[in-house]
């Protein structure tokens, strides 16, 4: 619902809340349309900071281990995402523990004990709506938690993150390079030093650098230069910036921006090799995740301008370059310098090398080229002020020197992220990563093939480990990915009447000499004639919007705990806090909402679509379900629940609205599908909020389809 159409826009709800127990399966609440903030996640005393790209959302998840207990693969999930980051609140391994991080689609990365200890931090991104999370704990000490994740909704590619870039500042002319950075409307702006001249006092910082760059302080990451330090311990900059420039005395510090992680450091301290400043710059490259590194700084390791080459970063160099880090900001020379990926001596280095750009135009004076340099200088200029502006994705970078008003001169370069995925590969996914089916009967599961760096090649797939008496075909058998996309494939499980037992089995995915594997949890449940069983509980391959062709723009449905909702206009309970089984049912917006008509169904309809059954003869449906409305529903909104027979959908149960205040009962139905016996078909479960804005919610719950 658009609140602009809500007439009882002033009513209030009574919220409960609800938790989710440590280690449970999750299938977390669906991104909200319109690139809404993520919704608040708890916050941890020492986190690594993470900004996001535009249009990342997200909510809690609620998975852990630790001991040398064994436990099933989990997931977090967000479905119709195109990706996913978690968010680790505690990581705490020894010896050679671990744990696995899988996209659906594409992307793996193997956590260890180097991994943030102490801190929480976010993860890369994996690509699809789901990240498999595979412990391998042996020591009794080693501990994990996953408390958040962030789902984006677009594809990982295109997701990119803005972040201006500029040293040197404040000067006479900040007035002319401010116009800039807001035009560019960064997630984040990184300083280089000699922000606040000519002495970076506390009364130089108001009176010089506030009145233009003031208005980006919630976004700046500072970092000080030679002026600053014109003021004893650089207590102007410490006292302007407070908190954002790191620990008083230190000035050193790391966040995340996107999939990038950027490294502030302080040029003007000791910074030689074993130094704590040193030491700990490579205790933080090792620790980070992220597939893209930058750092900035003030001195230049390599320049033209009349400061020229400085030797004494070279440490910062040497574990950047070790780390295998992408980019360095720099000022100190008041012009523009672009260098060509180097080693720390200045040799280039195309493959492994780090390109550093010198971006001291922020407003003060010119220094002109007089100094020769050990590196390659591909573009230079010593006569423009202006800004760089990085635009930053999973994989790459772009770099573009913007001038300011009536100035001509721009650059541009881009660049590979060396740790991103660069050479053509593959990953194999499953969805769902567990499924029971029953003697007799059969059970699908989703394959994906996930392309990263380009990789086009046919991939033959097999199953195997499965469990006695169970056999799996994959059709096709054969897929070939788009570059950069996925393919998928269907692994259907037939078991015979005395099937039995519970396996691990693996999916293989072979290219060539290259083999990937996916591991998917067979269980053959009891017998008694069940065709298709679901509680919820667990996540067995319901796919939101599978046709397409929703146009809900909240509350979608998902599957989840319900937090229960009161309508103080009427005094009644909308949508459930409870369900008939378990914790979880599928649910149109599982939260509580802060207002009338918040986190209910809005805009249109939603669907999910179940896996792939055959019916038996004499199929019966049985199912719970609720569904509640407002008075200002109409005939035109629904709960319904049809047979998807190949394309051709069949209605079977459905509620429609009515402009009457209606409560959330829990119920039973039945439905007959003796018409679609011997046929592999899909339920939807559908629910719309259509023709004019109202309040609608419902559930579904203990979905069973026996003979």
């Amino acid at each position: 619902m658009r609140s602009t159409t809500k007439r009882w826009r002033r009513r209030t709800l009574a919220v409960a809340t609800s938790t989710l127990a440590a280690g449970a399966f999750l299938v977390a609440a669906h991104p909200q349309a319109g690139g809404a903030a993520p919704p608040a996640v708890p916050e941890v005393a020492d986190q690594v900071p993470q900004l996001t790209e535009a249009g990342v959302t997200g909510g809690p998840a609620s998975i852990s281990g630790g001991g040398t207990s064994t436990s099933a693969d989990r997931s977090v999930c967000a479905p119709g995402a195109h990706w996913l980051r978690v968010r680790f609140t505690e990581l705490s391994l020894h010896g050679n523990d671990s744990v696995t991080l899988t996209g659906s689609s594409a992307g793996s990365y193997t956590l260890t004990s180097r991994h943030w200890p102490g801190k929480a931090f976010h993860t890369r991104a994996f690509e699809g709506d789901c990240v498999r999370v595979s412990a391998a704990l042996s020591d009794p000490a080693s501990r994990f938690a996953i408390d958040a994740y962030q789902a984006g909704d677009r594809p990982l590619a295109a997701a990119t993150t803005t972040v201006a870039a500029v040293g040197d500042v404040c000067g006479s002319s900040c007035n002319q390079t401010a116009p800039l950075i807001k035009n560019m409307n960064p997630q984040a702006l990184i300083l280089a030093g000699d922000n606040a001249y000519s002495s970076g006092t506390l009364s130089e910082y108001k009176n010089n650098y506030d009145p233009y760059y003031g208005q980006f302080k919630a976004i700046t990451y500072p970092t000080p230069g030679n002026h600053e330090y014109n003021t004893s311990g650089a207590s102007g900059y410490f006292d302007y910036f407070g908190s954002r420039a790191g620990e008083r005395g230190k000035g050193y510090y790391s966040f995340d921006v996107g999939d990038w992680h950027f490294v502030a450091l302080n040029s003007n301290i000791t910074r030689s090799t074993g130094s704590a400043q040193e030491t700990w710059l490579k205790n933080d490259l090792a620790a980070s995740t992220k597939p893209c590194t930058a750092a900035f700084f003030h001195h230049p390791r390599f320049s033209r301008g009349t400061h020229g080459d400085d030797s004494s970063v070279t440490p910062f160099f040497q574990a950047l370059y070790n780390a295998k880090a992408d980019l360095i900001v720099v000022g100190h020379d008041h012009n523009y310098q672009r260098y060509a990926p180097s080693r720390p001596d200045g040799t280039r280095d195309d493959a492994n090398g780090v390109r550093e750009l010198l971006i001291g135009t922020g407003g003060r004076g010119y220094y002109n080229f007089d100094q020769s340099s050990a590196a390659v200088q591909e573009a230079g200029n010593t006569n423009t002020f202006g800004v760089g502006k990085l635009t930053l994705s999973a994989t790459d970078y772009r770099s573009d020197f913007v001038p300011v008003s009536g100035r001509t001169f721009t650059d541009t370069a881009t660049g590979k992220c060396k740790k991103a995925a660069s050479s053509p590969a593959f990953s194999v996914g499953t969805t769902p990563s567990s499924v029971s089916v029953k003697p007799g009967g059969t059970a699908s599961v989703t394959v994906n093939v996930g392309s990263t760096g380009g990789f086009t090649a046919a991939t033959a797939l097999s199953v195997s480990g499965l469990p006695s008496g169970v056999t799996g075909t994959i059709s096709p058998s054969s897929v070939t990915p788009p570059a950069n996309g996925t393919a998928t494939a269907t692994l259907t499980l037939t078991a015979s009447d005395t099937a039995s037992g519970s396996a691990a089995a693996t999916v293989t995915g072979t290219s060539g000499s290259t083999t990937q594997t996916a591991k998917v949890t067979v269980s053959v449940g009891a017998a008694g004639g069940e065709a298709f069983a679901d509680d919820f509980e667990t996540d067995k391959g319901w796919r939101l919007n599978a046709a397409g062709s929703d146009t809900a723009t909240a509350g979608k449905w998902e599957r989840g705990d319900p937090e229960q909702t009161t309508s103080t206009y009427s005094n009644q309970i909308k949508q459930r806090g409870d369900t008939t089984s378990g914790v979880n049912c599928l649910v149109t917006g599982r939260l509580a909402g802060s207002e009338y008509g918040v986190n209910d169904l809005d805009g249109g309809a939603s669907s999910m679509a179940s896996p792939a059954f055959t019916v038996p003869a004499g199929g019966k449906l049985t199912f719970s379900y609720t569904f509640a409305h407002g008075d200002n529903a109409t005939s035109a909104d629904y709960l319904r629940i049809r047979v998807l027979d190949g394309t051709t959908p069949t209605t079977v149960f459905e509620k429609t609205g009515s402009a009457t205040e209606v409560a959330g009962v829990w119920q039973n139905a039945t439905a007959d599908l003796s018409s679609f016996a011997g046929r592999s078909v899909r339920l939807l479960v559908e629910a719309a909020d259509a023709s004019t804005a109202s309040l609608w919610e419902s559930a579904v719950d203990d979905i069973r389809v026996t003979a």
